[in-house]
């Protein structure tokens, strides 16, 4: 087993201790003392509390970017490239859960320096999304009479809003409602022609 950095363990510690008690409760001081580290080991990886804010934010939306650029280029028709990247984007919200919650329960706080890089990484992640819906539109694979953009954020929005009500002690699995998701979304954008290759990634009836 990998040990753990100082700073994946900061951050690790930082979760739990946000999410429990919130973002403005938690002291450095009490970051480093959970974790039986010093302020300066705390300082040598992070110049500030907002900084750590902007870290927790950075290792899931960089996952997701990552894995959905991988998914672009190892699959090569619209369909496949979008139900591979709805499962990366369902998949963080299992991986990442606390992360999550904590950044959206707590991003007012972080000032505007980290929230512009935020929102740039956020747009990077969008952008492949509705590079993937705009090819699927000119392929006549996806519904052209449906804006590319609305579509996009139908799905971002759908998706993240997991975070509020998922719960890994549930009834279902994440991958159980990646289909749901996934069946969700190709009904409502896939044409008649390419139907025949979207019911791979449907819920069998």
């Amino acid at each position: 087993m990998v040990k753990k950095t100082l700073k994946q363990r900061i951050v690790d510690a930082s979760v739990v201790l946000f999410q429990q008690d919130g973002y403005h409760n938690v002291t450095v001081d009490r970051i480093v003392e959970y974790i039986g580290a010093s302020k300066g080991g705390f300082y040598h990886n992070f110049k500030s509390k907002d900084e750590l804010l902007y870290e927790i934010h950075d290792v899931f939306i960089s996952y997701v970017i990552k894995q959905s650029q991988d998914a672009y280029d190892k699959y090569d028709t619209p369909i496949t490239r979008l139900c591979a990247m709805l499962q990366t984007l369902t998949q963080v919200f299992d991986m990442y859960q606390a992360h999550i919650t904590v950044f959206y329960e707590e991003s007012r706080s972080l000032p505007e320096e980290y929230s512009e890089i935020i929102h740039k990484k956020r747009d990077q992640y969008r952008d492949i999304l509705q590079k993937v819906i705009g090819e699927g539109q000119q392929t006549k694979d996806f519904r052209t009479e449906l804006p590319c953009t609305i579509v996009t954020m139908a799905i971002v929005g759908m998706i993240n809003w997991t975070y509020k009500w998922y719960k890994q002690t549930g009834p279902l699995t994440m991958e159980e409602i990646t289909e749901v998701f996934t069946d969700m979304v190709l009904r409502a954008i896939v044409t008649e022609q390419a139907m025949e290759e979207a019911k791979q990634f449907m819920v069998k009836g």
